[in-house]
């Protein structure tokens, strides 16, 4: 019998005195969370955001899973110092490690541990604390803000002023929420920005909450401007046109100067608690996920009749296209109703007159380009394989573009019934870079997500680059893309793992981007009792 899932856990991670990789500054940390499968292999669930220069940092960003009694859940908290923008952390120090239980730290609530290094020495003093929390409530809180007045810390320019949210608990204030950094402005107008409520104050709406008002500095030594405490009943009585207003007080300051006011004041715009619908609740109410396939067909891969290509089919009938095929396939396939899915090469040469094409149907019929589950997406690729002769570039947009016509259409939905995931098997590094930035960047507003899976030992650092949820990525005419909907993997990490390791870590980031896109758009469920919507013809 399967385990049956009893809640959804959320890991807040603090560290303290680590170690200091850096020289002239301080590491700059980051929390990996792996789990050990049945085979006890370590594959990644989740990571927290970097904290520049710090060596006791408070990481913001949740650590959410689900919590199954009657399983244990073997965990890894690694601490790494990033020193790069490149997701695979081998060339990135190491600070230290935690390995426990999900139920030692569940039964916790807090547990403070010592880090250690590979050979399980001490890592320095190092320490990790982890605290647990169950997530009841699926409300969250939209917030804007913005400040004026702010006082100025820097002898050079002006204050590069951030918000710090903590919730209130019984072991002291925890943070809640930690917005962008707005450069070199005394009066800042954040991005609007989101916390769960029960990150916030636990549900309840007159539980205290407390606002600090940083200027950012890069060598980590940021300055309180000043802080206040308020309860979410106090914020919601702003509006856009009528401001809820808080007098940012540094209390260092307030005893030093006669006659002190505030070193600014923050004006909340909207404070606004609004039911979040989970991906099952999407799932569960009809929503389609229409998953199509894109298999890299360029020379770079090798004859196909040698041992030596990536396209080579083993004696045991397999290699890295059809490992990933099935690994993602087999799962997403479960949430598309009439498993019919669209399959594609790209950079191949095709008969019958031997042009090379970036969208061609593995099954040559572009009229149909449907194959019948992922058994009939495995054999159109074993089929068309002896049949085109492999060349290039490596162009991505091409497909980008093709699923992304039909996601389009789907805007016109009333109720969140379409969603689309294309998954490219690629490998090596993408020749028409500015056409899939500008492809990634529409689709961005479009209810679509994209997997890429690097194969072979190809330099993938430009693939990590697309996959990012800083703004980094731009299309050719500045325009920023509205969420991250690119999520790569390199295959060679899962070489030696089960094939659900592979699974669960390109698909991690999909419910998440599923929720994303609907709640933007403000899509509620369709009818769970209703049929399914057909999906969208590709």
């Amino acid at each position: 019998m399967a385990a049956q899932c009893v809640t959804k856990v959320e890991l807040t991670v603090s560290c303290d005195n680590l170690l200091d990789k850096d020289i002239g500054s301080k590491s700059d940390p980051l929390c990996v969370l792996l789990m050990s499968s049945s085979e006890s292999k370590w594959y990644e669930l989740a990571r927290t955001e970097k904290v520049q220069n710090c060596l006791s940092p408070k990481f913001s960003k949740k650590l959410t899973l689900d919590y199954y009694f009657e399983m244990v859940q073997k965990l890894k908290f690694g601490i790494y110092d990033i020193d790069n923008k490149t997701v695979d952390l081998s060339d990135d120090d190491f600070l230290g490690e935690l390995e426990c239980t999900l139920g030692q730290v569940v039964s916790s609530r807090k547990l403070t541990r010592p880090l250690v290094l590979k050979n399980k020495r001490p890592a320095g003093k190092g320490t990790i604390t982890i605290m647990a929390e169950e997530i009841k409530d699926n409300r969250v809180v939209n917030f804007e803000a913005e400040a004026r007045k702010l006082d100025n810390k820097d002898l050079f320019g002006k204050s590069d002023p951030y918000l710090e949210f903590y919730k209130q608990t019984e072991t002291g204030w925890q943070l809640a929420h930690r917005t962008e950094v707005v450069k070199n402005n005394l009066n800042p107008t954040w991005k609007p920005f989101r916390i769960p409520l029960h990150s916030l104050c636990g549900g309840d709406e007159e539980k205290p909450i407390k606002v600090e008002c940083y200027d950012y500095d890069n060598d980590g030594s940021h300055d309180l401007i000043g802080s206040f405490e308020t309860t979410l009943t106090q914020l919601q009585r702003g509006s856009r046109t009528s401001p809820a207003e808080f007098e940012c007080i540094n209390s260092k300051k307030k005893q030093k100067k006669k006659g002190y006011k505030n070193s600014g004041v923050l004006s909340v715009k909207l404070c606004q608690v609004v039911k979040e619908y989970t991906f099952l609740d999407y799932i569960m109410g009809g929503c389609q996920l229409n998953f199509t396939v894109a298999v890299d067909f360029t020379g770079s891969n090798g004859d196909p009749k040698s041992p030596h290509s990536l396209h080579y089919i083993s004696p045991q009938g397999v290699n890295e296209y059809l490992t990933a095929i099935w690994s993602v396939g087999n799962v997403i396939q479960d949430y598309d109703s009439d498993k019919m899915f669209p399959a594609f090469g790209f950079g191949a040469q095709i008969p019958p007159a031997w042009q090379v094409s970036h969208e061609f149907p593995l099954n040559f019929n572009p009229a149909n380009p449907f194959c019948a589950g992922i058994e009939g997406v495995v054999e159109a690729y074993r089929v068309c394989l002896p049949q085109v002769k492999l060349y290039g570039p490596t162009n991505f947009s091409p497909v980008i573009n093709h699923v992304a016509c039909f996601a389009k259409q789907a805007l016109q939905q009333t109720t969140a019934s379409q969603y689309f995931v294309l998954l490219i098997i690629t490998d090596g590094v993408i020749t028409d870079m500015d056409q899939t930035r500008n492809a990634i960047v529409n689709a961005s507003r479009l209810p679509m997500s994209i997997i890429i899976i690097g194969v072979g030992e190809a330099d993938f650092s430009a693939m990590e680059f697309l996959d990012g949820d800083d703004g980094r990525l731009r299309s050719q005419t500045g325009e920023s893309a509205m969420r991250d909907i690119v999520q790569f993997v390199p295959f060679r990490q899962f070489q030696n793992a089960p094939r659900e390791a592979l699974a669960q870590s390109v698909l991690a980031e999909v419910p998440a981007q599923v929720v994303a896109f609907f709640n933007a758009m403000k899509l509620s469920p369709s009818n769970a009792n209703a049929p399914p919507a057909p999906a969208a013809a590709l």
